[in-house]
């Protein structure tokens, strides 16, 4: 069964259609991504996936039954950590928990545990402004996973990173994932994160965005710090030739 599943989605905003008849689905424990032009919607896909929005047309299912956020809410993770800055690290990393409703010393109870795998332990009690780049991104990765629910809808959350801090996150990332095993939908521009992250990635079109393509990735895990594969690289050359063909920058 499809944890996440959208069917003729489509919408418009301010009387511009964004999204066209988009269908697509995450599996349960499976690894997503979304690749597509600037603007195109890739993040507009999240916000209706978060009831920010709602769609004019189509359905989105979660587990089967149609989506309601209040029940399905999915945990959200934006490009910045966008971590208050006047909260502690273990205030922050209780946060989403604490929205739910899950009383202070109980969300503390829960992620406590957590702080080791995210390379945060000694931390806990440091305010936002005293750690890096790399560990703020974690704090925020550790408040989106400690909420415990059904998906991670992570909208670039590497992309305001450097290089090799990027890198680092990377590689860490998809090692916590593959202890966790989180059904997981990526937004990205990044195609090579894509390709070493994903099961499957989809493409969409300039907007109104629609589904130009479907891959799947089949190399084997862990691909992040290993030379990458002559099917690694021939599968990120075909999506950049996609991508061309939406931007108009095609031979």
């Amino acid at each position: 069964m499809s944890m996440l599943s959208m069917k003729g989605v489509s919408l418009a905003l301010e009387g511009t259609r964004v999204l066209d008849d988009i269908a697509l689905h995450v599996g349960a424990g499976e690894f997503v991504s979304i690749l597509g032009p600037s603007g195109a919607g890739k993040s507009t896909i999240l916000r209706l996936l978060t009831g920010a929005l709602r769609p004019d047309q189509g359905v989105i299912t979660c587990g089967g039954a149609p989506l309601d956020p209040r029940d399905h809410g999915f945990a959200f993770m934006p490009q910045r950590d966008a971590l208050m800055p006047w909260r502690r690290i273990i205030d922050n990393a209780t946060l989403g928990l604490e929205v739910q409703g899950v009383p202070r010393r109980e969300a503390r109870a829960r992620v406590l545990p957590l702080l080791e795998a995210f390379g945060l332990s000694g931390f806990e009690g440091h305010y936002p402004a005293q750690l890096s780049g790399g560990m703020r991104q974690r704090a925020a990765l550790l408040r989106t996973v400690a909420q415990n629910r059904s998906m991670l809808l992570l909208d670039e959350p590497f992309g305001a990173l450097d290089a090799l801090t990027r890198t680092r996150m990377q590689r860490w990332f998809e090692e916590r994932w593959r202890e966790g095993r989180w059904s997981t939908l990526l937004v990205t521009h990044d195609i090579r994160e894509a390709v070493a992250l994903s099961d499957r990635i989809y493409v969409l079109s300039r907007r109104p965005a629609r589904v130009i393509a479907e891959r799947a990735v089949p190399m084997a895990r862990p691909r992040l710090g290993r030379p990458a594969t002559a099917k690694a690289h021939a599968l990120e050359a075909e999506l950049l030739d996609i991508l061309l063909t939406q931007t108009g920058d095609s031979p």
